[in-house]
């Protein structure tokens, strides 16, 4: 979930020649010392992994994107909920649209194509991996009832989704505690925040585009919550903006991995160590793309600010609390109305 620069229409970039390691592109890291450990128990540094936590703490600070590999996910479901998709997208517009999303059943699918909107070259179908997922009924501060989210199912999906989300839930709490290690916290100091979660799943498929240099799959963005675990196909297509220099890097598919990038929410916890960062998806003029993100989102009752731990005297909170629910709330409800505001963002409530 991110919100798109209005200036989507982008001409080709000139690109300054890399270094090798940065022609590398995003830092790649192996999980595989944590393939033994109990992540149901308490781990430490200790436990033999402070050269990851290491490397996970500077993917975070220095790009806020990674990818990881040997994580331990089934690649059978990947592949399941893969071939679910396909199959999904083929349907007939017909078909599909009797799933379509609206501004009360938020979850199911949406084309741009219905909506005429140029922005963004793609078809998508988002569902929740809490079901029902609890949220606040109303944007109103002081209104504290609260509705559930139900999703739409097609035929032959329902199963292959859940049993993928189920995966990227399990691999997000890995790296959530990976991060907390890397950011001088105890390893669970996040789970907490994620008992209701509101994370969602979203299909997206990018038909080719006969003009790839006036459309973007996805415009420039960051997203807005904690972590997303994001799947691609070997087409490929997402760019990073790099932080050094501004400069957009595309994004290399690497077999069975996943990629990973650090949201607003953990930006605001950190309280700056950790910074989300603009990435978009680029389109492709002869082939279709596919790609899976995993948002990972926390209860709708949690006030998101910085984390004690991370606020000091000399260096003080630079955000005000701000309840994620209703946050949460107010971007999908500009999914599906012209806002006469801009839509809101964590800057927001920076001190």
């Amino acid at each position: 979930m991110g919100e798109v620069d209005p200036a989507f229409i982008q001409a080709p970039e000139h690109r300054p020649k890399l270094s090798a390691r940065e022609a590398q592109g995003i830092p790649l890291i192996d999980l595989s010392p944590i393939r033994s450990l109990d992540l149901d128990g308490d781990f430490s540094i200790s436990d033999g992994i402070d050269e990851l936590v290491k490397e996970m703490g500077s993917a975070c600070k220095e790009w806020g994107f990674f990818q990881v590999i040997n994580h331990g996910a089934s690649l059978d479901r990947r592949q399941k909920i893969e071939a679910a998709a396909r199959e999904f997208f083929a349907r007939s517009s017909e078909e599909k649209r009797k799933v379509r999303r609206d501004s009360v059943k938020v979850s199911g699918y949406y084309d741009t194509e219905h909506t005429k909107n140029v922005r963004d070259w793609k078809e998508v179908f988002d569902f929740t991996v809490q079901e029902p997922t609890i949220v606040p009924a109303s944007l109103d501060p002081q209104d504290k009832q609260v509705t559930q989210w139900h999703n739409q199912w097609p035929p032959h999906l329902r199963e292959a989704c859940q049993e993928y989300a189920r995966d990227m839930f399990k691999l997000s709490m890995k790296l959530m505690q990976l991060i907390a290690l890397s950011l001088g916290l105890p390893a669970k100091r996040f789970h907490g925040f994620f008992k209701d979660q509101t994370s969602f799943v979203r299909l997206n498929y990018y038909p080719p585009c006969p003009s790839p240099h006036l459309a973007l799959g996805v415009g420039r963005h960051k997203d807005a919550g904690a972590l997303t675990v994001l799947a691609q196909d070997d087409v490929g297509g997402l760019e990073v903006k790099r932080k050094t220099d501004g400069q957009w890097l595309r994004v290399k598919p690497t077999p069975d991995a996943y990629i990973i990038n650090v949201g607003d929410i953990i930006q605001v916890w950190s309280n700056e160590a950790y910074e989300s960062v603009e990435h978009r998806v680029m389109v492709n003029s002869e082939k279709e793309r596919f790609s899976i993100p995993f948002f990972l989102n926390p209860a709708h009752y949690t006030n998101v600010e910085p984390l004690e731990e991370m606020t000091s005297e000399e260096n003080p909170a630079k955000y005000r609390p701000y309840n994620w629910g209703k946050f949460f709330v107010t971007r999908k409800r500009s999914n599906f109305m012209k806002l006469d505001v801009e839509n809101i963002q964590i800057y927001h409530f920076r001190v």
